[in-house]
């Protein structure tokens, strides 16, 4: 009697990833985004800071216009910084003071930075009332705190304070702590201000009003001499 073999059939492997392999593909996937992520929260942060000076630079120019809308011409005083967004006189210039925020209701600006805080503004008291080409501001910037001047005798300073936002007054009207760095503190409080490259601990945005670029303007707006 003859033995008759069964066909031979091919069992072919079932669909889809085994756990092995769905895990290595997860650890392929965290590790190319581990290696993602710091590159694009720097490519984020640039484009904030990017923006942030895009901002200041607006305003500079707004004071620039403000001064020359004035009859003497003069630069608005600051806001108080600790009067919350949407109360009573928010925004608007206070002359009691000479350290503050951007008045960004008078001006018409932004009120806050790339990273939803107020810019803090100081103005010399000799150009808030009126000037003539023969005014001296009182504000000085510094490479560091103790070194030496890189701009002098400027009649306004704007500052962002940054990611890190230390010193910088938020919309509610609260500070947020000062920082442990001396130059970042000394931004907060105008003692003097201090302009330098990033470091760890120093993110700070410093942009001040030239003396010659305010007395130009205004000479060729006709309110000066």
């Amino acid at each position: 009697m003859r033995t008759v073999l069964a066909p031979y059939k091919h069992y072919s492997r079932p669909g889809g990833f085994s756990l092995v392999e769905m895990a290595i593909v997860l650890l392929i996937v965290a590790l190319l985004l581990g290696g993602l992520l710091p590159t694009l929260s720097s490519q984020i942060e640039q484009q904030r800071r990017g923006e942030a000076r895009k901002q200041m630079d607006e305003i500079v120019q707004t004071l620039l216009g403000y001064a020359a809308s004035q009859q003497p011409p003069r630069l608005p005083c600051p806001a108080n910084p600790a009067i919350a967004t949407g109360s009573a006189n928010a925004g608007i210039a206070d002359c009691t003071i000479t350290s503050g925020v951007v008045p960004w209701v008078t001006l018409g600006t932004s009120e806050t930075d790339a990273w939803g805080r107020r810019f803090s503004y100081s103005v010399s008291s000799t150009f808030t009332t009126s000037f003539t080409l023969t005014s001296t501001g009182t504000i000085n910037i510094k490479n560091k705190t103790g070194g030496s001047n890189i701009a002098e005798d400027v009649p306004a300073a704007i500052i962002s304070h940054g990611p890190n936002g230390r010193g910088a007054y938020t919309p509610a009207g609260t500070q947020i702590a000062t920082s442990s760095d001396t130059d970042e503190d000394n931004n907060s409080n105008g003692a003097p201000f201090v302009s330098h490259d990033l470091t760890p601990t120093f993110d700070d945005l410093v942009i001040w009003l030239s003396p010659h670029t305010l007395f130009n303007r205004m000479v060729a707006a006709g309110k000066l001499p």
